[in-house]
């Protein structure tokens, strides 16, 4: 019998600190009893990245190209743009300026809340945070950059420890920051070398020091979360595009190879078609299990709903 999301969360007790990482599915997801109107604001970044294409090149391109990439696409576009003073990711985040939380965001959040579970998110915008209603705050203001807020967080309150308190982190950047938001390949690599020289530490050849996790750059950060609580992806790809994150989870199973007491456990939890061969080989070799739900439902409405 497959494992239920509801039941991994509500009734299996976890050794573990969790956390939940929330991709863009809980914005594309509709209920049911959710009339149109309600469901305003639902978009994908592909989307989102074409309608910017059409503003600056003119072309009727009816979606991303078979051959390039998402990231790709928007560094071509950041390329080849014609516009004077352009400021892709402004314009990007200017999009999202209506969205508004809905049934699904308002839920999930307060269970989290409830339950003392870190968010991360890949998303931009801050419907989770609007949910409830919280406010930005920073682990290290005194280090704080609008580029790579990585410290940053919304919560009701401060808190002092990323891995024990619920609070709602952002790992590709968020809206107010238009700086922060990652897009491009060239912004990914960007975040993959920052993740580097924060991970190990100026360690050039890699490597992963016995006090990684009591004393090291990222304590204030979300980098703190992926590595030392148990993980529950809902609503994200994590397809080959996705370079970041994979690689983040393939530096996370080196640190658990290299110290197996550190090891913590990861679910990777979906709805719809099977994913991929390639994605299952991935996952598993980063030590993720994958559970395949029923529906949207068991995803975004029962666990959260259920008391």
């Amino acid at each position: 019998m497959t494992l239920t999301l509801n039941t991994l969360l509500n009734q299996t007790p976890s050794e573990h600190p969790r956390a939940l990482v929330l991709g863009n599915g809980i914005n594309r997801y509709r209920a049911k009893d959710e009339s149109p109107r309600q469901a305003q604001g639902i978009n994908a970044w592909d989307e989102m990245l074409v309608s910017l294409w059409r503003a600056h090149r003119g072309d009727e391109v009816a979606s991303v190209p078979a051959g390039i990439a998402l990231t790709e696409f928007y560094d071509a576009l950041d390329l080849i743009s014609e516009r004077p003073n352009k400021q892709l990711q402004k314009e990007f985040c200017e999009l999202m300026s209506s969205w508004q939380p809905r049934r699904q965001h308002q839920d999930l959040v307060a269970w989290a809340a409830a339950n003392q579970t870190p968010i991360l998110t890949t998303n931009f915008e801050q419907t989770l945070a609007a949910s409830q209603s919280l406010k930005l705050h920073h682990l290290q203001a005194k280090h704080f950059t609008d580029f790579y807020p990585w410290s940053s967080y919304f919560a009701k309150s401060p808190i002092d420890s990323p891995t024990q308190a619920f609070a709602i982190w952002h790992i590709n950047g968020m809206q107010r920051y238009a700086r922060s938001v990652r897009l491009g390949l060239s912004h990914y690599m960007g975040a993959v070398d920052r993740a580097r020289e924060i991970l190990h530490q100026g360690h050039l050849g890699g490597g992963f020091k016995q006090a990684l996790k009591e004393n090291w750059r990222g304590n204030a950060t979300w980098l703190n979360i992926l590595l030392h609580n148990e993980l529950v992806f809902i609503g994200l790809g994590l397809e080959s595009n996705e370079i970041f994150l994979r690689w983040l989870l393939i530096e996370r199973a080196k640190l658990y190879k290299a110290f197996p007491e550190r090891r913590r456990k990861a679910y990777y939890v979906y709805a719809g078609e099977p994913i991929s061969q390639g994605q299952t080989l991935f996952l598993e070799a980063v030590g993720v299990t994958v559970l395949q739900q029923a529906d949207y439902e068991a995803l975004y409405q029962t666990p959260w709903r259920h008391r």
